[in-house]
This record gives C-alpha cells, sequence and structure tokens, in this order.
C-alpha cells in the first residue's frame, strides 16, 4: 500500500484523493498563516503545516479542515515544512526534528537533530510509503547558508537511519521536494533546477529532467504514473504523462504555491497558496488526456443464472461445498457455439447458452494438484488448436499431483465417438516447468494469429525474484514462450523467427521475458495484438502490449519504476507498460479481454480488466495511432474476488469469481 504523502513548502503531495468539493472558501483561508505543507487522506480530510512567522519559534501548528471547517489539531511547533501521513500518524519535518503527530493531537520528537546522521540542518520536505512488509520515510534537508545538504532514510519500525549526503552526491545543491520512486528509490527536486533520481541503497545517482525547470522544488506521483513539479519561484505547474516522456507545461499562472497535492479520483491538483487560501486546478496534461468518467452505460449480468455444473458439490447434499473457480471461459472456435469452463480443481466443463447442465468435457482431478492454501496451482490454462474443428486437439497447463512444484504444458484429443467428452488417455506431454515455490505460476495458453501457442510462465514464485528469472534466458521461468505445434519431430518446433532461437545459453522458446506474473494474456482477434496483465510485486500493477522480443523489466523495474538496488529507470531495451496504478487503487491485478462482440458495438476495442483485491472493474481504450492511453473508465460491479476474464465465439467478454454458488461468471453488456 502506498501511503498518502504531504510534502514541503512549494512541494507536490501524491495520493491525495477525495477533495474535490475543497475548493476556494474564504473560510478556510482565513485561518493559514504560512501554509508550507500539505496532504489529504482518502476520506478527504486536508492536513495543512504552517510556519506562522518565518524563524519565529513556537508559532507553527497543523491545521485540519474536514467538510468545510478548520480546526487545530496542534500548536506550538516552531517552523514546519513538510508533512506526510503514514498509518495514521503525520511526520512533520520542523526545523531540525522530524515530529510525530498522531491524528488526536499528540506529539513526539521522532527523530531530533542528533538522531540524524551529521546532525541536522534545516529539514525540508518528508516522504512516507509502505507495504506489506516495509515502511521507509525519506527526508530531504538543506541549509543554504551551509555547506552541507543530506538524504535520509528513516525505517521507522526500529528507528533505523542511513544518510546520503553530499560528499557522497555532490548533485545534491539545493534539494526540496521528495517522491519515493518504488521502495528503492526517491526523486528529488532540486532549486537548481533539475530533478534526479538516489538509490537509496547505495547512493546511485542518475539525472531525469535538468532542462527549462527553474525553480523546481515540488514533486508528485499520481496513481497512475503521471508525475507533477511545481515552482513557486517561476509560478509554474508541470506534467510529466509517464517516466521518459517530455515535461509539459500545465499553467504560468499558478501563483507562489506554498504546496499542491494530486486529487486522482477528481483529475485535480489541490492547491495551498501563499494567501492561505485551498482551491483546485486541473490535472490534464495536454496531449495526454485520459478519460475517467464512469462507464453508466455498461453493466454486469449474471450469464449463467440456472446452469447446472455437472459433477460440482455445492454442498446442498453432501454438507461438504466445494469452492467454484471458474479458472477461464474461453470456445473452440469450431462454429459450434460452445462454452468451455476449466474449473482450477481440475474438471473442464463445456456447454450452450440456455443447456440446463454441463458436460464433463475432460477431468484432470485426478492429476492436477490445487490446495486452498496454495491457490496459484492447479488447472489454469487451456486453448484450442486453430484447426481444432479437423484435428480435434486442444492444449492444457496443469500443476502435476506427484510432482511437487512442477507445471505441464499437454496436449489432449477429442473423443473421436463424442465431441463434447475428451480422449484423457490422449495426453501428450510438450513442456514441464520446474518451480522452486507454489506461486507465481502463469499458466496462459493462447494461440495468436500467426497460429503459434504461447504460453505464460512466471518467475517462479516467492518475491523479489530471488533467482532473478526475470533477466535470465537460460530458463523458461519469468518468460513468454512461442511454440509452433504443428511441428511434431520433438512434440513442437521453434519458431523461425523467435528473438533468442539462435542465442546461445538462451532457451530458443522464448518470445518475450522480465516477466513476474502474468495473470492473464490475451489475443485482441481484430489487431492480433498481445495483452499481459502483469501482477506487481510491493507497488504497482501494469498492463502490457507486448511485442516479438519485448524485456518487460522485471526484476529491474517494477512497471514504470526502478526495483530493488539494481533497479534502473526508463531503458531503451526495455518496453514499459501502457498503463499502471499503484496498491492504493488495487493490489492484484486480473487481465484481460479486448471487446469484439456484436452485442454492444459502443464497447468495441475497450480492454476490461479488474482488480482481485480491491474488486473494482474497469474498461481501459487504447488508441493506436497515438500509442497511449485515451480512457481508463470504472465500471459498477459487485464485490466479488475476480479471477479471470475470458470471451466466446461470438467475442462477447466474461469475467470471472470464485463463489459458492456457481453463479460467479458475468457478461459485459450494454445498459
Amino acid at each position: 500500500m502506498r501511503a498518502t504523502i504531504c510534502l514541503l513548502l512549494l512541494t507536490v503531495c501524491f495520493g491525495c484523493n477525495h477533495v474535490a468539493d475543497v475548493v476556494a472558501d474564504e473560510g478556510l483561508a482565513s485561518g493559514l498563516k504560512g501554509a508550507s505543507g500539505v496532504c489529504v487522506d482518502r476520506q478527504g480530510t486536508i492536513y495543512v503545516a504552517e510556519l506562522g512567522e518565518p524563524d519565529v519559534d513556537k508559532d507553527g501548528r497543523i491545521t485540519v479542515i474536514k467538510n468545510g471547517k478548520s480546526s487545530v489539531l496542534v500548536d506550538g511547533l516552531d517552523d514546519p515544512r513538510g508533512i506526510a501521513l503514514l498509518k495514521g500518524d503525520l511526520y512533520v519535518c520542523d526545523k531540525t526534528t522530524l515530529k510525530k503527530v498522531s491524528l488526536k493531537g499528540e506529539v513526539e520528537d521522532f527523530f531530533t537533530a542528533d538522531d540524524f546522521p551529521g546532525g541536522a540542518l534545516l529539514l525540508r520536505d518528508v516522504d512516507a510509503i509502505t507495504d506489506a512488509k516495509a515502511d521507509l520515510i525519506v527526508v530531504t534537508d538543506a541549509d543554504d547558508s551551509k555547506a552541507r545538504r543530506a538524504v535520509y532514510v528513516i525505517e521507522p519500525r526500529n528507528r533505523s537511519v542511513k544518510v546520503f549526503d553530499d560528499t557522497k552526491i555532490e548533485l545534491l545543491k539545493e534539494p526540496r521536494g521528495v517522491v519515493f520512486d518504488g521502495l528503492s528509490h526517491a526523486l528529488i527536486a532540486d532549486l537548481k533546477g533539475m530533478v534526479y533520481r538516489v538509490n537509496l541503497v547505495n547512493g546511485k545517482v542518475a539525472v531525469v529532467y535538468q532542462e527549462g525547470l527553474p525553480g523546481v522544488s515540488g514533486i508528485a506521483w499520481d496513481d497512475y504514473g503521471r508525475l507533477f513539479l511545481t515552482s513557486a519561484s517561476a509560478k509554474t505547474l508541470w506534467g510529466v504523462a509517464r517516466p521518459g516522456e517530455k515535461v509539459v507545461e500545465m499553467s504560468k499562472d499558478i501563483g507562489a504555491v506554498a504546496s499542491v497535492c494530486v486529487d486522482v479520483a477528481n483529475e485535480k491538483l489541490v492547491v495551498v497558496n501563499e494567501k492561505g487560501s485551498v482551491q483546485t486546478l486541473p490535472k490534464k496534461i495536454a496531449g495526454w488526456e485520459v478519460d475517467t468518467t464512469p462507464m453508466s452505460d455498461v453493466k454486469l449480468e449474471v450469464a449463467f443464472p440456472d446452469l447446472k455444473w455437472t459433477g460440482w458439490d455445492d454442498g446442498s447434499e453432501s454438507g461438504k461445498p466445494t469452492q467454484h473457480r471458474p479458472i477461464l471461459l474461453t470456445h473452440a472456435g469450431d462454429g459450434s457455439g460452445r462454452i468451455f469452463v476449466p474449473l482450477q480443481q481440475g474438471p473442464i466443463h463445456v456447454f450452450k447458452e440456455g443447456d440446463a447442465a454441463t458436460k464433463i468435457f475432460l477431468d484432470l482431478s485426478d492429476r492436477n494438484r490445487y490446495l486452498d492454501r496454495q491457490n496459484e496451482e492447479g488447472l489454469l490454462g487451456l486453448a484450442f488448436s486453430p484447426d481444432f474443428k479437423e484435428s480435434g486437439e486442444f492444449y492444457v497447463f496443469y500443476t502435476l499431483e506427484n510432482e511437487e512444484h512442477t507445471n505441464v504444458v499437454s496436449r489432449f484429443k477429442v473423443s473421436k465417438d463424442d465431441p463434447d467428452k475428451a480422449d484423457l488417455n490422449s495426453e501428450e506431454v510438450l513442456l514441464r516447468i520446474e518451480h522452486p515455490y507454489w506461486n507465481h505460476d502463469g499458466g496462459t495458453l493462447v494461440f495468436g494469429q500467426d497460429g503459434m501457442l504461447y504460453v505464460v510462465i512466471g518467475d517462479g514464485g516467492a518475491g523479489n525474484d530471488p533467482h532473478e528469472n526475470g533477466q535470465n534466458l537460460g530458463t523458461h521461468l519469468g518468460k513468454i514462450l512461442r511454440i509452433d505445434v504443428q511441428k511434431r519431430e520433438s512434440g513442437y518446433g521453434i519458431p523461425a523467427d523467435n528473438p533468442f532461437a539462435k542465442k546461445e545459453g538462451a532457451k530458443p522458446e522464448i518470445f518475450a521475458y522480465g516477466v513476474r506474473n502474468i495473470w492473464r494474456l490475451s489475443v485482441d482477434r481484430k489487431t492480433g495484438d498481445l495483452w499481459a496483465a502483469e501482477v506487481g510485486q510491493n507497488l504497482y500493477e501494469e498492463i502490457n502490449i507486448v511485442p516479438i522480443g519485448a524485456n518487460l523489466g522485471w526484476s529491474l523495474r517494477e512497471s514504470l519504476h526502478p526495483f530493488g538496488e539494481k533497479g534502473v529507470g526508463v531503458n531503451p531495451g526495455m518496453v514499459d507498460p501502457i498503463w499502471e496504478y499503484n496498491h492504493d487503487v488495487g493490489r492484484s491485478i486480473t487481465g484481460g479481454q479486448v471487446y469484439r462482440g456484436k452485442k454492444s458495438p459502443s464497447l468495441d476495442g475497450v480492454y476490461f480488466y479488474s482488480d482481485y483485491v480491491t474488486n473494482l472493474v474497469w474498461g481501459l481504450k487504447y488508441d493506436a495511432e497515438k500509442g497511449r492511453v485515451v480512457a481508463n473508465r470504472r465500471i459498477e460491479a459487485p464485490k466479488m474476488a475476480w479471477m479471470s476474464l475470458g470471451e466466446d465465439e461470438a467475442g462477447e467478454v466474461y469475467i470471472m469469481s470464485y463463489s459458492g454458488d456457481g453463479r460467479g461468471i458475468l457478461r459485459f453488456a450494454s445498459k
């Protein structure tokens, strides 16, 4: 999870939400004096750091603005500047002390001047970040009258601190605003007109932006990878649509901004200016506008409300219910209109719209391993050969029951006597993939428009890619594979244009690499594009369109950000995602299918996806000519843990969740 963060004088706050109704108001403005920092929590409560009179002690305070009314949370501070909210506590830069302020107004000197290595001079800004395993705080320190500048990294759980000062980092001239760029890096805005990235593990620095930013001091991300920069001296607001893109001037008339927050939900910037007023500014970056209005014309309806799932026990008779886990929905492409739904436990159901009950097409339960406590294994993939109507061949990805953490890709054939029943004894194992851990299996199987079979393999599991499989071309783990199943000499052939087919030491099946745990991969039946939803590690979820030979970055990058000590910035050798969202929005992406059906023409080209943890559902639109996302719109959906999406033969799109009643498959439709 990413905390809501507030930044110092002339800085930008990231992660702020739900404050669109807080606009310029005389009642709010009248109590603010020397406003120097602001943050807003997800409920819309605003926290403002006020200096009072500069260099006058004990007249600083933190003011709370809630529902249009202001009150003093705490007073008697010296000169509070940067302010950040982390797990229900405020962290405030107050001259040489980092204070911890509870939301009840209790004040603690969390770090005093002598607690900072070398001694703090004048703390400028603070940012905080958290995920499931770590809390981190980063603070900038710069007294411009003295020849020392520093960046501190604090682990609040054990109160440890690490320092990088100007003896190690020559670029530290007049550091002001700071914001985390992943857990292991931070971006710093420097009054000298540049933004640079500091590796918070080893202190290495890279310049990110250095031209046309006079007096830049404010810096912030929003929830979707957009960066905002401000300068009070130049009275300018800039935006960066995504890392690596050019800085775009958004306004030169913002005045001497004291602090700015990003209101992601309402596409606004919340500003506290030198006059003490609170108002909003547009957040749109010219040329990179994204429609985020809700898709009010789309609904989700239970697709097969009366369908009986043959052989599945809902517990009504036995008293021992089995969770209904539809892992995907697909079709055979043979003109029959049949729908195939594998359950993660092993059975594959087949039926037609309107059928009273399903048939069991294939049951792998006796050889497939699935456990609720290790629920990333099991029957994970199913794809029908493009010539299935003639050959009767299809492919399955599943976990072996009798070999620990081992997945196979197998070819099966349909029964000669019954088109709704497969021949269990026809299994031919094509690939065997051993994993060191039970998670990050991947498992998607899809045929591309080139007739090749694409296979998604996760990085092997655990966390942080401990074996560095993502960037290792010598393993299948952390890859998208591409094989020619029509060549039978060794079970399958290697396409001649596979990017590493002739590279020494590389697995020739590799189509793309740098994969963590794509869930899932799909093919746009109109364009042939491969869409991949990549589940993130610490902070970010991402969506990719995958070209041949792509390095998707893991584990040197997590989405649009450097990852770990070895992490890198934007890299010409890597393909960045077309879209990201951080863990304040959702924590486990579930992809995804482009709609190409006929029932709802207005949905054509929309990529539907969801989040397993927060249960949110979106429709995203990508403009290939512009090379960017132009819409990402929420869809009203029930609170269900969405496992997968799929499409039927007509191109209608479905979304699936586990359930106890077998009614966890819903269909997208126009209202």
